[in-house]
């Protein structure tokens, strides 16, 4: 089997998802539990917080909404969190040291995205710009660079690596 015929197999199909997934789900789950803890122990709620991330969607009227609300703002985390792992996996295809270096990788990713998000994302949603809080934009960077970004390299390294750390095949020759 050619490396373009494996490359494009069912089941080679099926661990770049489950990268994607796996990846999006853990560094999705350890971003929520540290936004949450973060933002309980200034005296928020889990409600509101998850609420915060429905407003993206809804604007104030999320902050109305109670726990169903919440339940949909949970929701959009993890669609943009697995949404988010499906272009580092898709990227790693094209730029193999995605995958073979996660710690490298990783937290510039995790920064990436929190810039795109700061930056782009919520701009263009009902929360408008950014408010910074210089108390907690570093804890929330923090967050990105060694919780979310670590996550999804370290699911594609382990599901979706290079061709050459791939059981059997060659190294990739310069």
């Amino acid at each position: 089997m050619t490396a373009v015929t494996s490359a494009l197999s069912p089941s080679r199909s099926a661990q770049l998802i489950k990268a994607a997934v796996f990846g999006g789900l853990t560094g999705g789950l350890l971003d929520i539990v540290f936004a949450i803890t973060l933002w309980t122990v200034r005296g928020a709620t889990a409600e509101r917080v998850l609420q915060s991330i429905a407003s993206g969607l809804m604007g104030k009227a999320a902050f109305q909404g109670g726990w169903p609300v919440a339940a949909l703002g949970l929701f959009l985390h993890f669609f943009i969190s697995v949404a988010a792992a499906s272009v580092y996996v898709a990227a790693s295809r094209r730029l193999p040291d995605l995958a073979r270096r996660p710690l490298l990788w990783g937290p510039l990713f995790g920064a990436a995205m929190f810039l795109a998000m700061t930056f782009i994302v919520l701009p263009l949603s009902q929360v408008g710009p950014p408010h910074f809080r210089w108390s907690t934009t570093p804890l929330d960077i923090g967050s990105h660079v060694l919780l979310f970004g670590p996550a999804i390299a370290l699911w594609t390294r382990r599901l979706a690596p290079a061709r050459d750390q791939r059981a059997g095949e060659m190294p990739i020759s310069a």
